[in-house]
């Protein structure tokens, strides 16, 4: 994953940077060693929303590191009557990432993206690259680009 995260941005000519820390999936602990605000961190969640006339779908869910998600706030958007975590070999199958190195993009048809538009406010994102030991800075606007999700607000605010 993280040499066709490369590639992506590469190819989209978005300004970012490769960090090379000690292996960290933890939101909270990678913000500390990789010098960020928590808000800054791209946290990427796989979830498994249901019900509601559109069946069974996955929704990879990004928010601030500082922040919860808001489960009913995104099964609203996806008008489903449950929202929860996909198992871990669900969204290691979606993403070809162990939890906690999933990156805020989606490189599957299947996995609708949707950001807490909270995140928006920074002009630089940090977040795990496909591995636990990298991870990228990226210009927001450049990940808007190449990410095109769809925009919510899907985090709580307390």
């Amino acid at each position: 994953m993280f040499e066709r995260l490369v590639t992506l941005l590469d190819e989209a000519k978005a300004k970012f940077r490769v960090i090379e820390h000690e292996a960290e999936g933890r939101s909270e602990k990678i913000s500390v060693i990789r010098g960020n605000r928590p808000d800054q961190a791209a946290k990427a969640m796989v979830l498994d929303v249901r019900g509601g006339g559109g069946g069974k779908r996955n929704v990879l869910a990004i928010l601030p590191g500082n922040r919860k998600l808001d489960f009913e706030a995104v099964a609203r958007l996806f008008e489903a009557r449950k929202c929860g975590f996909a198992s871990p070999d669900t969204a290691q199958a979606l993403t070809g990432c162990v939890m906690g190195a999933v990156p805020p993009f989606s490189l599957d048809p299947a996995l609708a993206v949707v950001v807490d538009e909270d995140l928006l406010a920074n002009d630089t994102l940090f977040f795990n690259a496909g591995r636990l030991d990298r991870s990228m800075e990226l210009d927001t606007k450049d990940w808007l680009a190449v990410a095109q999700p769809r925009i919510a607000r899907i985090a709580s605010r307390a």
